[in-house]
């Protein structure tokens, strides 16, 4: 079966969900991936899906029109000041067809935050959700083997350790290291690649807003894919300049586009 591809929320940032859906569509997206846990950003939709039926329906509507899958939801962040039940937005997203839930630790308390991962995901499970578990360099948890233990201390079945390529890149995870971990320990993949021009700009730029399409960058995209499951690829790949230039549809269609290239190569 060829690869799948979903069409992450910050690869378009700011965009609300119902153009979103329609963006992945028009550029041939498999999945849509989307914001319905905000982060509180300035000019970022504050979408509740929850606490907004008229919204709720009109995605609902919009996914169907367009026959478009809703892959999953983000971002469920771990920190103290951070609410401890989600299960209103873990339900709204099930009920659209999200299988996943992107998560990440912002707290330096690890126990908590195994605390937290315990209970949230027995929320999810309720809702049949799987929580992928992320390790962004600008995050609290930035490695594969503090993820793996986490994930080891939870002991959740439906906790998934998230691969971002470009968080695999910078923290130096190899092929082999992969390899050494059961494949069934893995979840999402985000795909994207790290510049090889960083003359001026600081990581956490890139991160937000930089990063380069797929096989334009210094990342071993095809050894680490080649060593990861063949699960879906979910397109982050958040580029200011590029949308400035193509427009969000441009670029999304863009992502979609290298990522095939890619794949074409395996």
């Amino acid at each position: 079966m060829p690869r799948q591809f979903s069409l992450a929320y910050l690869t378009t940032p700011g965009i609300d969900p119902v153009e979103q859906i329609k963006i992945a569509r028009q550029a041939g997206y498999d999945f849509v991936s989307l914001r319905t846990i905000p982060m509180g950003q300035e000019g970022e939709p504050q979408v509740h899906l929850e606490s907004d039926p008229a919204l709720m329906e009109k995605v609902r509507q919009t996914l169907k029109d367009c026959g478009m899958k809703l892959f999953d939801i983000e971002l469920l962040r771990i920190r103290e000041d951070l609410p401890a039940d989600y299960r209103p937005a873990f339900e709204k997203g099930a009920e659209l067809g999200a299988t996943q839930v992107i998560t990440s630790v912002w707290t330096k308390d690890l126990s908590f935050a195994v605390d937290r991962y315990g209970a949230f995901c027995e929320q999810a499970s309720q809702f049949g959700l799987t929580l992928n578990l992320e390790f962004p360099i600008v995050s609290e948890l930035t490695s594969m083997e503090g993820a793996l233990a986490l994930q080891d201390q939870v002991g959740a079945p439906n906790l998934k350790i998230l691969m971002d390529m470009i968080y695999v890149h910078k923290t130096g995870v190899t092929p082999e290291d992969i390899r050494a971990v059961d494949p069934s320990r893995f979840g999402v993949i985000h795909l994207c690649d790290w510049p090889a021009d960083m003359a001026g700009r600081q990581d956490v730029e890139v991160v937000r807003g930089g990063r380069s399409y797929c096989g334009e960058g210094v990342v071993d995209l095809e050894g680490i894919l080649k060593a990861l499951p063949e699960n879906v690829c979910s397109l982050e790949l958040p580029n200011l300049k590029e949308i400035e230039s193509r427009g969000r549809a441009g670029h999304a269609a863009r992502c979609l586009e290298t990522a095939k290239a890619l794949f074409s190569r395996l």
